[in-house]
Formats: structure tokens, C-alpha cells, sequence
């Protein structure tokens, strides 16, 4: 046995210095983390980007003016005309209510910021609180310097950051701080078994049901650990107090959120957690009656506890195998079996597939959102077996799963991004501790040169007093961790105490067998260091460069300087300007939250997608020559037509490349619309060679519509051919606007014409 050894009267103020130093570290993470999110702002202005934060940025509006009583009862009638939108039932409320939130805190300490400046800044605020979520979640797996190194990663990492830069008000801006935190408080249960932060764990998640749909994520993967604890004989009553709480507090929450309601009860996404809820409940049930029945009883008590509860699973399976019956999907959502069937969303919803970030990944996308961090993961599972404990298993699965989601779908790679934060920190927190430490017992050696054995072998045995002092400390700490409710015999905490005395030895030769030569121990170091700098290079120029530019402000660069296109505020601002307040816009719904917030005027489509048919019916008039396409926006009271069109500047996301979605969408609906009459041998062409009715549909006519006077050619610098229609006429809609560079059109529907009056036919004499 070895002996206890003293603690240094320096060792407490060690401690607390390393506290102090540890918190100033905290606070300058997430001051970066903050501040490498505002390029957006310095390089362009305070302005909001992308298409839903206009949407979401309006209903802000709307909250901090009328209220939130208002708000929950507010009939927007500005979208999906004729049938409007109930915006208190169909969004996820926890972006708005929380910049809400902030914009009164603010007011209230005499702090005047205007709501779209607290909009633009919600995001990198709660990018702070993300990392510093990651550094508690990280320190509960394996300890204060993973925890420090892996927040640093995520404050950095651009996967996090292309959603999170000031101006990107969208609702993953709080969720994933919502997740990690979430993630946290389960792993603090876990490791504490105290129903204190189980109870804040179910509050945490309830945030996240408020604030994105991903939070079916966590309600998935929470269960999938626990049924792997219990498969993998790990239960504990601590599991027990993690997922129990977490499954009936937080489902009931759930079901408070309007947008959700009896879905956390009623759909297939939920189910997984109420069938590990009922079979963790059995095992517990088992785990009680053993420490309380004699082995002979306890065998006719288990064989009546399983046979109960197998029948119970299998009642309850039926039971939710006759409520999703009826539904096709079998109560899964469109999304959801996107995800388990890559293939579902291009074979039968089309408006799930046109969406480009619901699109797979490509392998160097994953290296430009998360960079060296796909390199050092591996070697993070791998520390994270190093022992295998319940909350390292939990951030190996969440790895697991996350990167197959990412996979699928690449707006999921920012689930991904704190998994590989996390386990890259672990990795490389193990890493520096390895070569540090070699550094340290070989420079001793150099510098002790040719003193006695004897003055050797004290230090020696110093240094292994020490480290045996250190594995004592993290042994008990593991012990702690690992301790069942059930209290253990005499004859086991007898073996226990001899394990605990040969755990620090064996711990100490480990950590001397780990120990690296001087050299490679300095040129490992060196290069990780290096590494990290290449890795923060590349976080800096992905903020400032890659996903800083607002797409309502494009900018590009040549040789005569920078250019920037502000034509979609330009002919935004026209439509508030120089129409009526009840005139109707149609246009794809890529632009409908920006129509209606930035221009005021009421849409026909928008970006909440909810109603397939009406997309269908946007879809078809694009897709149909032009009387049959004023027909159909004439009986929705359509006054304007707004398209993008790139031709000119060479701007790719216009109108042209999305039309095939268009006709996909409306061909899903309306059978006379079909794919292959708007491609030449499977091409989709613009040019000559294109099919009559891909010349002759609307969306063509208004896009090239007196193009060809641009150059005398009518070249597209987007599909970098000439146009095979260049001269002709509009007999039904007249252009009223066209942008500085023809990056916006506007087009305005003609009054029907009065019936000619036609020469009467004489009756014929009989």
C-alpha cells in the first residue's frame, strides 16, 4: 500500500489560482467567440441576412410592439394569400420570445437599442454561451483542460459560425447552445444523480423545443444511451434519474409549445423515448426486488418482471403501431424520413429536396466547416475509451450519430460541429498532457545530469508520489462516478479497496510507459501547435471571407475594385414605394418572408413551405405559358410578378436554376405539367436547342425578357450560352422594374381586355 503523502501548504493556492486563470480563459473564449462573428458587420452594416431571419426579425417586431398575448393570437394575413398564417400556432417561439426578452432588459436599464439591433447581435451573444456550455459539457467527460481546449474549437469552428454570425437571426442561433446545454445537465445527472439538475435538464430541453425542431435530436439520442447503459450492463440509479425526468417533465413541457402540442405524444419521432422509458423502469424494478428477494425467489420474481414487461412493450408497440397506421408517412415528418431515407425527399416531396441546404454534403465541405477537427476526432474516441465511462459513451454516440446525419443532410453539419469540437478537445487536451509531461521527467533528467542514484531516485520517488497522489485522486473520482445505488457487501468493499490501492500504481506505470523521447516529444508539440494556428487561419478567414457577405448584399471583386449588388433592397423598396398596401406579390417562395418584411406588401407563397399545393400552384404558373400563368395569378388576385434573374451579373441562385424544382413541385400536383417537356435529351438548355415549351413558359419570358438588349446577344453569364429566344413580346404582363443589374424584375399583370365587339351574324332567311 502506498503511503498518504501531505498536501503542500502551495497546493490550495495553486488551486485557486488555477480557478482564477481558468475563468479569465472562460471569458476570453467566449469574448472571441463573439467577436470573430461581427465581420459582417464591420465589412458590410447592421443588417439582417439571409431569407427566414427577415421573417423571424418581423415577428420580433410584432412582439415587442403589440405584446406577447397579441402574439400568440396573431393572424397574418399578409401570407399565403387568401388563406393566411397562424403565426402563434405554426412557429417555434424561443428565438423571438428570448430577443424579446433581451430587447426589454435592454430598454428597461435605459439602454435604447432598436430591435434590429438586437436581432443582429442575438446570435454571436449566444455564440459565448455555446462555447462556455461546451466547456462544462467537456469538463464533466474527461476534465478542466479538454473542457478550456474544446469550447476554444467551437468559439472558432465555421461550421457553428455560417449560422451564427451577427445578422443570421434564425433559430439554430439559441439552439445549439440550447443542445450542449442540454446535453450538459444530462451528463451532470449522470455523473451526480442529482434530481436538482434533472429537473433543469428538462427546463433546458423545453428552451430547445422552443426554440428549433431539431430538438427531436435530443429526444432520440438521449434514449438510444440509456438503452446502450442498460444493454451494456452499466445501469445505475443515476441513469435512472437522468432519463426518467427528462422523458415526463420535459414531454409534458413539450406539449406546451403551440407548435408542437400532442406531436410530443402523437408521432413516430417521439416514440423511441416512452419504449426505453417503460423497459428502464423493468430494469430498475428488477435491480430492487434482487436487493430484496433471496436468490431462489428473486428467479421466479425476474421470470414474472420480464414476462410482465415484455408483454406491456409489446401492448404498447401495438398500441402505437395502430395510431400511425392510418398515416402514409406511418407519423413520421417529411424531414424525418429524409433523414432515415436519404431518398425519400427526391422520390416523393420535392419541396423538401429543393431546399439547398437539405441537400448531402461534399467531402470538402467537410473540411472547409470543421477543417483539422475531421483529423483529430478519431484520436478523440479513441481517449474517450481511455476508460470508457457513461458520459465519454454519450459523446461517442452523439459523434456517431451526428455525423451520419451530417451525411444527409449538410445544414446538419452544424449538429456535427460540436461533436467533433468536443472529442478534438479530449484529444488534443490528452495529447499536450502526454508530450508535456514527457518534456517535463526528460528535461529533469538533462538538467540532473551526473548527480548520484541517490539524489536520482528521490526525485524519482518524488515524482511518483506525486503521481500516485494524482491517480488516487482521479480514482476516486471515478469511483464516485461509477457507484450503484445498491449498497456493496462486505466481501466487495473489501475488493473495491484493494483494487482502489493497485489502481494508482498501475496508473503510474502507465503514465511512465507514455512518456516520449525529449525530441520527438518537442517536434510533437511544435507541430500541433502549428496545426492549431492553420486551424485558427482558416476560422478567421471563413468569418470574414466565406460567411460574413449578406445575401440580400452581394459583393464581388475584379480588377477594377469591388462591386456590390443591392438590388434586392432596391427593388424591395420600390414595391413598398410605388404600390398599394393590399396589392398581392407572387413569386417563388425563396423570397416571400423578404417580400413581406422588407417590402410590406402581401405574398401568395413564403418560406414557411406548410402548403404544398399553393407552392404547386406559384410552381405551375411559372412552369405555363403566359395567358394559362395570368389566368391562374389573376384568380390569386396577383398584381405583381417578382423574378431573380442572374444572366447579366452572373449570379447563380436566380430563377433559371431553380425552375426545374418548379415544375418538379407543380408537376407533383398538376399531372399536365411534365419534367421531360422542359429538357432536350435529358439536358436542361436555355439556348437554341431548348424545347418550345421551355421557351414559351412564363418564367422564361419574364427572366429574358428584353435581355438581348444588354449586349445585342442575349449572352447568360450563368449557363454561359446565348439564348435561343431574344426577340418577343409580352401580350399579358408589362415590365414595371428592373434593378441596376437585372438582378431583381418586376412585372406587372395587364387588365383583362374588353370584349371585342364582333360583327353580329344576320339569321338566315328561311
Amino acid at each position: 500500500m502506498v503511503a498518504p503523502v501531505e498536501p503542500k501548504p502551495g497546493g490550495t493556492l495553486r488551486n485557486a489560482f488555477g480557478g482564477v486563470l481558468g475563468f479569465f480563459i472562460l471569458l476570453l473564449i467566449g469574448v472571441l467567440a463573439f467577436s470573430i462573428r461581427l465581420f459582417s458587420v464591420i465589412k458590410y452594416e447592421s443588417v439582417i441576412h439571409e431569407f427566414d431571419p427577415y421573417f423571424n426579425y418581423r415577428v420580433t417586431q410584432f412582439l415587442t410592439k403589440n405584446g406577447i398575448y397579441e402574439f400568440w393570437n396573431w393572424f397574418d394575413d399578409r401570407t399565403w394569400y387568401p388563406l393566411g398564417r397562424v403565426i402563434g400556432g405554426t412557429v417555434y417561439p424561443g428565438l423571438t420570445l428570448t430577443a424579446g426578452t433581451m430587447w426589454w432588459i435592454l430598454n428597461s436599464l435605459n439602454i435604447p437599442l432598436s430591435v434590429e439591433t438586437v436581432c443582429v447581435f442575438t446570435a454571436p451573444v449566444f455564440s459565448a454561451f455555446a462555447a462556455w456550455a461546451t466547456y462544462f459539457l467537456t469538463k464533466e467527460v474527461k476534465g478542466i483542460g479538454s473542457g478550456l481546449t474544446a469550447a476554444t474549437l467551437l468559439a472558432l469552428v465555421p461550421s457553428y459560425i455560417s449560422r451564427s454570425v451577427a445578422g443570421s437571426y434564425d433559430n439554430e442561433a439559441v439552439a445549439i447552445f440550447a443542445l450542449i446545454f442540454t446535453f450538459f445537465l444530462y451528463i451532470k445527472t449522470l455523473n451526480t444523480g442529482s434530481l436538482f439538475y434533472a429537473t433543469l435538464n428538462a427546463l433546458s430541453y423545453f428552451y430547445m423545443v422552443c426554440s428549433w425542431g431539431g430538438y427531436t435530436f435530443i429526444i432520440n439520442l438521449i434514449p438510444m444511451h440509456a438503452l446502450l447503459c442498460i444493454v451494456t450492463g452499466r445501469y445505475s440509479s443515476r441513469l435512472y434519474i437522468a432519463y426518467a425526468p427528462l422523458v415526463v417533465l420535459g414531454t409534458l413541457l413539450a406539449a406546451l409549445v403551440p407548435v408542437v402540442g400532442f406531436n410530443a405524444v402523437m408521432t413516430s419521432e417521439h416514440f423511441a423515448s416512452f419504449l426505453v422509458f417503460i423497459i428502464i423502469h423493468v430494469v430498475a424494478f428488477v435491480y430492487f426486488i434482487k436487493g430484496i428477494l433471496s436468490p431462489k425467489m428473486f428467479k421466479v420474481a425476474i421470470t414474472l418482471v420480464l414476462t410482465v414487461g415484455i408483454a406491456v412493450c409489446i401492448a404498447v408497440i401495438a398500441i402505437l403501431v395502430a395510431l400511425v397506421a392510418s398515416s402514409p408517412t406511418k407519423g413520421w415528418s417529411g424531414r424525418s424520413l429524409s433523414l432515415l431515407d436519404p431518398t425519400y425527399a427526391s422520390k416523393y416531396i420535392p419541396i423538401i429536396a429543393s431546399v439547398s441546404e437539405h441537400q448531402p454534403p461534399t467531402w470538402p465541405s467537410y473540411f472547409m466547416d470543421i477543417n483539422i477537427l475531421a483529423f483529430l476526432v478519431p484520436a478523440g474516441i479513441i481517449a474517450c475509451f481511455l476508460p470508457l465511462s457513461d458520459a465519454s459513451s454519450f459523446v461517442v454516440l452523439y459523434l456517431v450519430t451526428s455525423v451520419y446525419f451530417s451525411g444527409v443532410m449538410v445544414r446538419l453539419m452544424l449538429v456535427l460541429a460540436p461533436a467533433a469540437c468536443i472529442l478534438s478537445g479530449i484529444a488534443l487536451s490528452e495529447a499536450f498532457d502526454v508530450l508535456t509531461r514527457s518534456v517535463k521527467l526528460q528535461l529533469v533528467k538533462l538538467l540532473e545530469g551526473p548527480l548520484s542514484n541517490a539524489g536520482d531516485t528521490k526525485d524519482e520517488n518524488s515524482t511518483a508520489q506525486n503521481d500516485v497522489l494524482k491517480a488516487d485522486k482521479q480514482v476516486a473520482t471515478n469511483n464516485k462516478t461509477e457507484d450503484v445505488k445498491e449498497r456493496p457487501s462486505k466481501k466487495n468493499r473489501k475488493k473495491d479497496k484493494e483494487n482502489t490501492e493497485k489502481a494508482p500504481v498501475k496508473s503510474h506505470n502507465e503514465k511512465r510507459l507514455l512518456a516520449l523521447p525529449l525530441e520527438a516529444s518537442a517536434i510533437a508539440i511544435i507541430l500541433l501547435v502549428v496545426l492549431g494556428s492553420l486551424y485558427v487561419i482558416h476560422c478567421v478567414w471563413a468569418a470574414a471571407e466565406a460567411y460574413s457577405a449578406p445575401s440580400i448584399v452581394l459583393t464581388s471583386r475584379s480588377h477594377d475594385g469591388l462591386h456590390v449588388f443591392d438590388d434586392f433592397r432596391e427593388a424591395y423598396a420600390w414595391l413598398r414605394h410605388n404600390t398599394e398596401a393590399d396589392d398581392k406579390v407572387a413569386s417563388w417562395w425563396d423570397y416571400g418572408y423578404q417580400t413581406t418584411a422588407m417590402a410590406n406588401r402581401t405574398v401568395i407563397v413564403d418560406n414557411n413551405t406548410w402548403n404544398n399545393t399553393h407552392i404547386a400552384t406559384v410552381g405551375t404558373a411559372m412552369s405555363s405559358p403566359e395567358k394559362p400563368a395570368w389566368e391562374i395569378f389573376n384568380s390569386l388576385d396577383v398584381k405583381y410578378v417578382l423574378v431573380v434573374f442572374g444572366g447579366l451579373v452572373g449570379y447563380p441562385s436566380d430563377d433559371i436554376n431553380k425552375f426545374l424544382w418548379m415544375v418538379r413541385i407543380g408537376g407533383g400536383v398538376f399531372p399536365h405539367i411534365k419534367e421531360p417537356d422542359y429538357l432536350r435529351d435529358g439536358q436542361y438548355r436555355i439556348d437554341a436547342q431548348a424545347t418550345p415549351t421551355m421557351l414559351n413558359c412564363l418564367m422564361y419570358k419574364l427572366s429574358y425578357y428584353r435581355f438581348v438588349e444588354t449586349d445585342g446577344k442575349g449572352f447568360d453569364r450563368v449557363r454561359r450560352t446565348e439564348i435561343g429566344k431574344k426577340h418577343f413580346k409580352l401580350s399579358h404582363f408589362e415590365e414595371v422594374f428592373t434593378t441596376h443589374h437585372w438582378m431583381v424584375r418586376i412585372y406587372k399583370l395587364k387588365p383583362p381586355k374588353n370584349r371585342m365587339k364582333g360583327k353580329t351574324k344576320k339569321p338566315k332567311p328561311v
